[in-house]
């Protein structure tokens, strides 16, 4: 029986999930918005300031700690996560992940009592973050190196201009950038995978996705791709002591552990295949 790595052997392009495995989205965001908080407070705070929070806002942003906002940001995330899952392509008005970033955005403000926090103006830009966050330090060195030979394209749930965006400010790059919008349909939807495997002329197993989440990868391989997982500190949804999760180090591909050089270890592990 040839072995899990031995099926990538064949393999000619590589997909990519975004969120988690190439960026960074919890500490982008996260300081964002704290630096965001910041300056409101201080501007506040100023009596030459025209932009005054009320005495109930003012005590309740006093109130938060950093470990509160770090909730506040999970529960955006989360947010997504239900979304996207709950998304049905044959049934549902398609709607991006940018469309959903900003209404998630105003109804977790209304639920954190922080109604008034933001103008409209910044609310719309504050969900454009997402747009903004940076890569892992692994991930545009040992992208462009395995670029050296494989196809590479992101297959992400985020809407086309978001993963370009993301491209163009981590230094991200790819032959293709193929989107949940893309096919009007969101991870774990089969057409997803096979649509990115159609659109690269090539067969499922000459295709792995590399991804930061199991369930993403479950799905992939369903769909006859290859699976490449690497661990991502805070991505992975599944408990070490849950049996989907010692039945993946079963069927995963390439395991490339926290402190195993992330993409760098991706990269040094294919190498090893030629």
């Amino acid at each position: 029986m040839p072995s899990k790595t031995s099926r990538l052997a064949t393999v000619k392009a590589l997909l990519f999930d975004v969120f988690g495995t190439l960026v960074d989205w919890r500490s982008s965001v996260t300081d964002e918005l704290s630096l965001r908080v910041f300056r409101k407070q201080q501007s506040s705070s100023s009596s030459s300031s025209e932009t005054h929070l009320s005495p109930a806002l003012r005590t309740r942003l006093e109130a938060l700690t950093q470990s509160d906002w770090d909730r506040f940001v999970q529960e955006w995330r989360d947010s997504y996560i239900a979304f996207t899952r709950d998304f049905n392509a044959e049934t549902d008005e398609w709607k991006s992940v940018d469309e959903h970033h900003r209404e998630s955005l105003v109804e977790l403000l209304k639920r954190w009592d922080l109604e008034g926090l933001f103008t409209e103006s910044e609310v719309e830009s504050l969900s454009l973050v997402w747009h903004r966050l940076d890569p892992w330090p692994d991930s545009a060195e040992a992208l462009e190196e395995l670029h050296k030979k494989y196809a590479t394209a992101t297959l992400s749930n985020g809407n086309t201009s978001l993963l370009r965006d993301l491209g163009d400010y981590g230094g991200l790059t790819f032959d293709e950038i193929f989107s949940a919008e893309t096919f009007r349909a969101y991870k774990p939807d089969p057409r997803t995978y096979l649509g990115a495997v159609s659109k690269l002329g090539l067969r499922p197993e000459e295709v792995a996705l590399v991804a930061a989440h199991l369930k993403d990868l479950r799905a992939a391989r369903s769909c006859g791709l290859g699976t490449i997982y690497v661990e991502r500190e805070g991505e992975e949804e599944w408990g070490r002591e849950e049996e989907r999760y010692v039945e993946a180090r079963g069927w995963v591909d390439l395991w490339v552990a926290e402190g195993e050089g992330g993409l760098r270890g991706v990269a040094e592990r294919l190498r090893e295949l030629e």
